[in-house]
């Protein structure tokens, strides 16, 4: 039986790519599209999908890709009533949840509750919402399958391992486009500077978090929910290659890693066809011409963003939303030629003292602190 996915955020690179794998196989019906205000990519996804139910985030842009659409007779609904019906459609199966921001918090939950799996590309999700989201997969036995690559790496060493015990995860990092400069030498770093990725193609925010090893230190905290391990049992490591996208070692000492491309089509795919495996066209791994695979300690000094994750993690509570609401709103001012790169993790460090510490929030709490990060913010910056 044909599976039917909704995607949201499918103009977005995550989102696209998974319209690729999708394209490739033909054997999913895409029931659901929804998008910030790509509209112009959108309505090109429309006429070639054909899905049921479209959401936009903007009223305005909705309204325009109604009367753009209008010979399709598909229902275009907005903001976060509109990604809340397309979470609960009845002919979901799947949801993609490849939006970017804690906006994906209350989507999810509704889609677990409402007994669909979940492809997750949301970081957000699970660092501010985890003690939230996973017990609650667990009550409605749904899968939450990950999209990221590293954490997509993990999950595929874990297979076939039920019941052995794990000793540590290693999230592999590239290091970014400024591995090995001092901090006097990022001073200066221009926007366009920190947005060329070594190894990754990305959108724009996740390109910067990359360069910060902020990106990483989600990958940290989503990894402590995903794999139910202790933080002490998670360690980062800088390798330059991005050919090993992550490992898991073992309590008898084997450490078993998943190796590959640069290519998120290939951790999309597996999310989608879990425990199945399919044919992907695009560049195999060459050992032979790849040649050394390097291992370096991550520079906890120079790229605080880091350890300030781990500290976020350590505090609990409602302490990761402020890491995240503080980032998420710091690598938009750098983008906007605001403020200067370094000042990045001074943000974050600045706003997880400043917001009031909350031991169990629920998500009005968790949105609360997004929202109390911001004035912050907004009132020192």
């Amino acid at each position: 039986m044909m599976k039917k996915i909704a995607v949201l955020g499918s103009t977005g690179s995550i989102g696209t790519q998974t319209l690729s794998v999708i394209e490739e196989h033909r054997d999913f019906e895409v029931v659901a599209l929804a998008c910030g205000g790509n509209t112009e990519l959108l309505e090109k996804q429309m006429r070639r999908w054909k899905p049921k139910l479209v959401a936009v985030w903007e009223e305005k842009a909705a309204a325009q890709l109604k009367l753009s659409t209008a010979d399709l007779n598909i229902p275009v609904v907005c903001g976060m009533d509109g990604l809340m019906e397309i979470a609960v459609f009845s002919e979901v199966d799947i949801l993609v949840t490849a939006i970017v921001g804690m906006v994906g918090i209350r989507p999810s939950i509704a889609a677990i509750s409402a007994g669909k799996d979940i492809a997750l590309a949301n970081k957000e999700t699970l660092v501010t919402a985890g003690h939230l989201i996973m017990p609650l997969a667990k009550e409605h036995g749904i899968s939450i399958l990950p999209v990221d690559s590293e954490h997509s790496a993990i999950f595929q060493c874990l297979q076939g391992n039920k019941g052995n015990k794990v000793k540590k995860l290693y999230l592999t990092a590239s290091g970014g486009p400024f591995r090995g400069r001092t901090k006097e030498e990022l001073r200066h770093v221009r926007v366009e500077d920190a947005l060329k990725h070594p190894n990754w193609s990305m959108g724009r925010k996740i390109t910067i978090d990359s360069s910060t090893l902020v990106n990483k230190g989600l990958e940290v905290m989503e990894a402590r929910w995903l794999f139910d391990v202790k933080l002490e049992q998670i360690e980062v490591l800088v390798h330059p290659q991005s050919v090993v996208h992550s490992a898991v070692e073992y309590e008898d000492g084997a450490v078993i890693a998943q190796l590959g491309t640069p290519d998120m089509r290939l951790p999309i795919q597996y999310a989608l066809y879990y425990p199945k495996r399919r044919s992907l066209s695009g560049e195999r791994l060459n050992l032979f011409a790849q040649g050394a695979l390097t291992f370096e300690q991550p520079d906890m000094e120079t790229f605080r963003g880091l350890p300030l994750a781990f500290t976020a993690m350590q505090r609990g509570g409602n302490i990761p939303t402020a890491y995240n609401a503080a980032n998420e709103r710091a690598v938009a001012m750098f983008l906007d030629h605001k403020i200067s790169y370094l000042e990045i993790p001074e943000i974050i460090e600045a706003a997880m003292e400043e917001c009031r510490f909350i031991e169990h929030p629920g998500v009005d709490e968790i949105l609360a602190t997004e929202q109390e990060a911001y004035e912050f913010i907004g009132s020192r910056w």
